[in-house]
């Protein structure tokens, strides 16, 4: 396993386990696959509604709790200092753990200043090991990173090989925030499987198209948390340490960069009034 070190010297690794749109009821299951394959990075958050399968599963496996980097995110209906803060301890509860690993604001909205204010006490209290964002773009994130007194260690955004995030990535280096991915294969979108150039690529390393598109995210200093039900493509995900990328490889990738989210934007109004109607 390769690892980043966070701008307050914790260590996480590179590539993770992400649970998003896993059921409540399999994730326990799809949890502890992805521990016997090797995982020991778990992404979940509030709004998965399955923060309570990973703890099972994470206490299940018999491991030390510090062996796990557990990461979990609060949501808008828990915006707020106050809310937040009873959030916290809630999450804390499900994922049976005295400490969260890293916690992130999962969407720019709500009252986030309050969050973060809970976030930063719940840091500095020891509950939490490092704090972050999700979904922030640069603007919002530097705005919050200006006026906060514990620096954002993570940013998540939405960051694949036809999203690289090139201008959002210099910023948070500027800040020395890490960016961590979500949705590394863009949920299959562009036709993202069979894209000729990362096919081209990955058979010149005896390498599948996921193989090769985290890879290039990893050599590009990315975080990737890719999500799986099946345990074969767990594993197929996991192995991919043992080949580099060259450079002219590297080049022909971010090459296929469009610069646009093949989802939403945050700074839509049309989207922003849809997350708004869901809290009315």
């Amino acid at each position: 396993m390769e690892y980043v070190t966070l701008n307050n010297g914790i260590k996480m690794p590179i590539l993770g386990y992400g649970v998003y749109q896993v059921t409540s009821d399999e994730c326990e299951r799809c949890v502890s696959d992805a521990i016997k394959v090797g995982y020991r990075s778990i992404d979940t958050a509030q709004a998965y509604g399955n923060e309570e399968g990973v703890g099972n599963a994470i206490k299940k496996s018999g491991l030390a709790r510090e062996e796990f980097f557990i990461t979990t995110k609060v949501w808008i209906s828990n915006a707020g200092y106050d809310k937040a803060k009873i959030s916290i301890e809630e999450s804390l509860q499900k994922l049976q753990t005295e400490y969260i690993d890293l916690l992130l604001i999962h969407q720019p909205f709500g009252d986030y200043y309050g969050t973060y204010r809970a976030m930063e006490e719940a840091y500095k209290n020891g509950k939490v090991k490092a704090i972050g964002v999700s979904n922030f773009y640069p603007d919002r994130f530097i705005d919050l990173t200006t006026f906060s007194e514990v620096k954002p260690a993570v940013n998540q955004l939405e960051t694949h090989v036809f999203w690289q995030q090139k201008q959002a990535c210099e910023y948070m280096e500027k800040y020395e925030t890490q960016i961590m991915s979500w949705g590394p294969f863009a949920e299959g979108k562009n036709d993202y499987f069979n894209n000729a150039t990362l096919k081209e690529i990955g058979a010149k390393y005896n390498k599948t198209v996921p193989q090769t598109a985290l890879r290039f995210l990893i050599q590009s200093g990315v975080v990737v948390i890719p999500k799986s039900t099946h345990k074969e493509r767990m594993v197929e995900n996991f192995n991919v340490f043992d080949f580099s990328l060259d450079a002219g490889d590297m080049e022909k990738i971010s090459a296929l960069d469009t610069g646009e989210s093949l989802f939403f934007s945050h700074q839509d109004p049309q989207t922003v009034e849809w997350f708004m109607s869901r809290f009315k």
